[in-house]
C-alpha cells in the first residue's frame, strides 16, 4: 500500500510528477467564492451572519460576531491548567523568537562622505489572522499569527475564526487569547472572513492584510482580493520531505513521516533516503505506528503514502537527494543524521529545516519558536515563513550633507537629463543654487 520509489528505475515523467502537490484547483472555488465576497461587499454583517448559519451550521447574530472580552476571560478561567499550561510555553518560545526577528525601529548608514540613508520601521495598522476550523481546534495557529503581530506592535490585531454549531469560537483559542491579550475575535469563516477583512463590515474592521492559512475557499477569496488586502505567505495543503541518510534510524523516519502526512489527504509526505535498508525498515515500522493512531489519521496518512502525492524514495546518492528537495522546496523539511548539519549547507529551498531526531515536525509546529505558517506548493523557492517582517512595513530614509551635495546634484542632473526629465534635473542644476543662496542671503 505504500509507494517505495527507486530514483533510478524512474523515467524524467515519473520523477517530474514526484514534484507535484494536491494543492486545490481554486478554479473550481473562484465562481462560488465570487458570490460570497460580492455578498459581503453589499451586505456587511448580515451576509456574515447568513453564511455562519448556512456553512457553519451556527445560529448567531450581528451582535454576536465579536467575541466579547468576558467570554474569552471565562475561557481562560474555565480552562484545564495543562493547556494554559502549554499553550504559555509555546507563546514564550514564540515571542522569544520573533523579537529577536525585529529590526532596529530606526537606522542610517554613511554609504559615501557626507551621505546618509536608511530606513524607519512602522507597523502596520489593522492586520486580520485568519484560524481555521474545519478540521479540528488550531490554537497553535491563533499563536503563530498573533504572537509576531503583537511583538510587532501592530495597531488591531484581528482574529477571524468560524464559529461552531454552538455560535461560539472554539476554547482553545480563546484561551490562547488570553495568554497573548490585546487581540479581537471575529466570528466569521471561509471566503466571506477574507471579504470581511478587505472591505470592512459594520462590525469587523477594514484590514490592511490577512495572514494563516485556510480552506480552498480562503484561497479563492485571497486569488479574488488580492487588489484590495495583501494576502501575504501562500499556506496551502501540508506538505513535508523527511530526509533521512544512512546513520539514520528507519523506525524514526517512518514515525515523522507521518506527521504532516495525518492532516489530511490532500497533504504531501516523501522519505527520502540514500539507503535502501532504512526506506525499508520505515516500511515495516508504519503498521505497528497506524495500531497507535485514530481511524482518521490512519486513513490520511495511508492516502497520503499510497497515493500520488508521497511516499518512500530511494535516492543513489546525496546529491540527487539535495537536488529533488530544492526542486520540491517542502514546508517542512526534516533531517535524520548523526551529522545533520552536514547536510544543511546543500539545501536552499524550504520554508523550514529542522535538524536532527530530537527536533521532529512537532516541536516546530508548536513550541520550538519559529513560525509554523510556512510556503508550500513549492512556493519555499520565492517566499519565506511568516514572520515579524509581515507586520511591518518600512519607509527609506536619505540625508546629503551640505559638503556632499555638489556631486551627488552633478550625476543625479546628468541622469535626469538623460532620461528626458527636465524637471528632475532642474531640481539639482545650477538652478537650485541659486534659489538657496538667494534664501540664504536674505532675498
Amino acid at each position: 500500500m505504500i509507494r517505495r520509489l527507486e530514483w533510478a528505475r524512474l523515467s524524467s515523467e515519473e520523477r517530474a510528477a514526484l514534484l507535484r502537490r494536491a494543492e486545490s484547483d481554486l478554479d473550481d472555488y473562484v465562481d462560488a467564492a465570487a458570490a460570497i465576497v460580492a455578498a459581503v461587499r453589499e451586505e456587511g454583517d448580515a451576509a456574515l451572519v447568513r453564511f455562519a448559519r448556512e456553512f457553519d451550521r451556527a445560529d448567531i447574530s450581528a451582535a454576536g460576531l465579536r467575541v466579547s472580552e468576558e467570554e474569552i476571560r471565562a475561557a481562560h478561567r474555565d480552562a484545564d491548567s495543562e493547556l494554559v499550561e502549554s499553550l504559555r510555553f509555546a507563546a514564550e518560545n514564540i515571542r522569544t523568537f520573533h523579537r529577536l526577528q525585529m529590526p532596529d525601529a530606526f537606522r542610517m548608514h554613511e554609504v559615501r562622505g557626507g551621505v546618509f540613508a536608511g530606513e524607519r520601521a512602522h507597523p502596520l495598522g489593522v492586520v486580520g489572522c485568519y484560524v481555521p476550523r474545519g478540521k479540528g481546534a488550531f490554537p497553535s495557529v491563533f499563536l503563530m499569527t498573533t504572537v509576531p503581530a503583537r511583538v510587532a506592535e501592530v495597531e488591531r490585531v484581528v482574529v477571524l475564526t468560524p464559529p461552531g454549531p454552538d455560535g461560539r469560537a472554539d476554547h482553545a483559542t480563546l484561551v490562547a487569547a488570553h495568554e497573548v491579550g490585546g487581540v479581537e475575535i471575529y466570528l466569521a469563516g471561509g471566503a466571506q472572513a477574507v471579504a470581511a477583512a478587505a472591505y470592512g463590515t459594520e462590525t469587523v474592521p477594514r484590514c490592511e492584510k490577512i495572514v494563516g492559512p485556510g480552506s480552498p475557499w480562503v484561497g479563492a477569496a485571497k486569488r479574488l482580493l488580492g487588489h484590495m488586502i495583501d494576502t501575504a505567505t501562500p499556506a496551502g495543503p501540508s506538505e513535508a520531505i523527511i530526509f533521512a541518510d544512512d546513520s539514520a534510524d528507519g523506525a524514526l523516519a517512518a514515525m515523522d513521516l507521518l506527521v504532516e502526512a495525518e492532516h489530511g489527504p490532500d497533504s504531501s509526505a516523501y522519505l527520502v533516503t540514500t539507503s535502501a535498508a532504512v526506506a525499508d525498515a520505515a516500511i515495516a515500522t508504519l503498521p505497528r505506528l497506524w495500531d497507535a493512531m485514530t481511524d482518521e489519521r490512519v486513513k490520511y496518512t495511508r492516502a497520503v503514502l499510497g497515493g500520488d502525492y508521497g511516499g518512500v524514495l530511494i535516492v543513489p546518492d546525496l546529491a540527487t537527494a539535495y537536488g529533488f528537495i530544492n526542486d520540491y522546496a517542502p514546508e517542512h523539511l526534516e533531517i535524520l543524521s548523526r551529522d545533520p548539519f552536514s547536510h544543511l549547507g546543500a539545501i536552499r529551498n524550504a520554508g523550514e529545516v529542522l535538524l536532527g531526531s530530537h527536533t521532529p515536525v512537532p516541536l516546530g509546529n508548536f513550541v520550538l519558536g519559529p513560525n509554523a505558517v510556512l510556503p508550500t506548493g513549492g512556493a519555499a523557492r520565492r517566499a519565506s515563513p511568516l514572520s515579524v517582517h509581515d507586520y511591518l512595513r518600512r519607509s527609506s530614509v536619505g540625508y546629503v550633507t551640505p559638503g556632499a551635495y555638489s556631486e551627488m546634484a552633478r550625476h543625479a542632473e546628468y541622469l535626469a537629463r538623460y532620461e528626458g526629465f527636465s524637471a528632475h534635473g532642474n531640481a539639482v542644476s545650477s538652478l537650485r543654487r541659486e534659489i538657496m543662496k538667494s534664501d540664504e542671503d536674505g532675498g
